[in-house]
Order: C-alpha cells, then structure tokens, then sequence
C-alpha cells in the first residue's frame, strides 16, 4: 500500500466531530430510554411530593409550621414558603438517593455494555476508547445535572401548589425577593449537581474494573454509603475534609446574606480533583483493558 493510500485509509478512520456529537446524542438517548433510568428519575421526583405531603398533613393535623418537627433541613420554613421544599427535598436526597442514582447510572456506563457483549461493537466504530470514554462520562454528568432539575422542578411545583409563595428569608435573617430567591434555588440546583462529579468519576473508573454492571454498581453505592459513614466520626477530622461526601450540605451557604463562599468553593474545588483522579485512572485503564467479551 502507498503512503497516499495509508494517509487517505487513516482519514476515513478518523472520526468527524460531528460524529462524535451524534454518538453522545444517541448514548444520551439510550440511557434515558433505559426502564432502570426512568425509575430511578420517577423516585426522585417523588421525594418531594412525598414531603410536602406530609408538611400539609401535619399542619391541617394541628401540628403548626412543622418547626423543630425531625426532618431535613428547611423543613419549618415549608410552610410559609414553598420555595423552601426545593431547598428541603434535595437536603433529603443528597445523602443516599441522589448519589445512589448517579452510581447507578456511572457504574453501568462501561461494565453493562462489556457485561451484554456491546462494548467490543461499540469499539469497533471509529470513535476510539478516549473518545467513548468521555462520551460516557458527558452522559453520566449529564445526567447528575438532570436528577437535580428533576428534584428542584418537582419541588417548585409541588411548593407551589401546597403553599404560598414570596419573598424569601434568608438564614442570616434578611429578606430578599422571589426572584432572586428562584435563581438561588437554580443555582442550588447546579451546585447540587457539580457536588455529584466525584461519585460520577469514581462509577465510571470502578465500571472500567469489572464486567459485571451489577458488582460495578453495587460497588459505587458502597463506596458513597461507606464514605459518609466515615464523614461521622470526629476521629477522622484529618481525613473528613477530603472526602467526597464531606462539603454536599454547604449548598445552604447560597441562602446566606451574603453568600458564604468558603466550603462551597472547597466543596467545588474537591470535586474537580476527584474529576481529575479517578478521571485519569479511568482512562488509564480502559485505553489498556483487554477487551473480549
């Protein structure tokens, strides 16, 4: 073969990157269309129409504002302003039902597709594994962004329709606007989701261990489970701050006046390493994973 045809036969291998779009396109689809994906969604945004159900009760009940009633935080406010239950029900869901959803999600991304036999086809196409690697992760963080809106949109509604709405206090005790307090609920919402970066990364590089989607899963949920058992003991004041669970709650700091910005710059700043880390190690290991099932 001539140098002109090796050069023209590497062209036709190269992927356009529009290519590369339709592939995360249709990996996107296909996690969404997945039943197990629309479950895990339906459950989220159920959380708050649980809560806010059971706000309503107990106050016809007699039960008051709910204050100092056991519950996630925000949970007194509910009442007199349903822009508290966005705030309430991702407080609710953070620590086990959101990161469950996106180990779920991460752990499957690689070691479902090896475990079904459809990782060897897909690396066929001329995307190469960089390339469906990062494919696969967009996807996974795509959808840390979409179980958050999912929760927040439900609260806003279910609010919404429960109880008034209004201005908004503050925890530091002063007022500010509906406005402005729906745009620092988006903005909870967004930093909710960049706080569930490091889970996503460590599914992703724990489904390049295993070909078995379901150890891969099991796996992650352990590991976040485990993790904030350990953010418990006092003990581990030297170990606490760096784990990945640690800085989740700081997204209260956002409904202070003004905005407390230490733990949750901390917070941000922990899941980028993570993102880098495991990221890396991913890569590391599915760009030399033998590849035969």
């Amino acid at each position: 073969m001539s140098r002109a045809d090796t050069g023209a036969a590497t062209a036709e291998r190269r992927p356009h990157p529009l290519w590369t779009l339709g592939l995360l396109r249709s990996e996107l689809l296909t996690t969404l269309r997945r039943r197990r994906t629309l479950v895990l969604l339906g459950v989220l945004a159920a959380v708050p129409v649980l809560a806010g159900a059971v706000v309503k009760v107990r106050t016809r009940g007699g039960g008051g504002d709910a204050t100092g009633a056991a519950g996630p935080a925000f949970l007194g406010q509910v009442t007199h302003n349903g822009l508290f239950l966005v705030f309430t029900a991702l407080a609710a869901t953070l620590p086990f039902f959101l990161p469950m959803a996106i180990g779920v999600v991460a752990g499957d991304a690689i070691a479902g597709e090896a475990d079904a036999g459809t990782l060897r086809y897909l690396l066929v196409a001329p995307a190469g594994r960089t390339r469906l690697l990062l494919v696969k992760y967009a996807t996974v963080v795509a959808f840390c962004l979409l179980a958050t809106l999912v929760i927040a949109a439900s609260a806003l509604l279910v609010g919404a329709l429960l109880f008034p709405l209004g201005d908004l206090m503050t925890i530091s005790g002063t007022t500010i606007g509906f406005t402005d307090g729906l745009l620092r609920a988006l903005l909870i919402a967004l930093v909710v989701a960049a706080s569930l970066v490091g889970v996503a990364s460590l599914g992703l590089f724990v489904s390049t261990l295993t070909s078995s989607g379901i150890a891969a899963m099991a796996a992650t949920v352990g590991l976040v489970v485990t993790a904030q058992i350990l953010d418990q003991f006092p003990q581990l004041h030297a170990v606490r701050p760096y784990l990945f669970s640690h800085y989740w709650l700081s997204f209260a700091d956002l409904l202070r006046d003004p905005v407390y910005w230490h733990d949750l710059s901390r917070g941000l700043g922990l899941q980028a390493l993570y993102a880098a880390v495991f990221g890396s190690a991913a890569w590391a290991r599915f760009t030399t994973k033998d590849i035969t099932t």
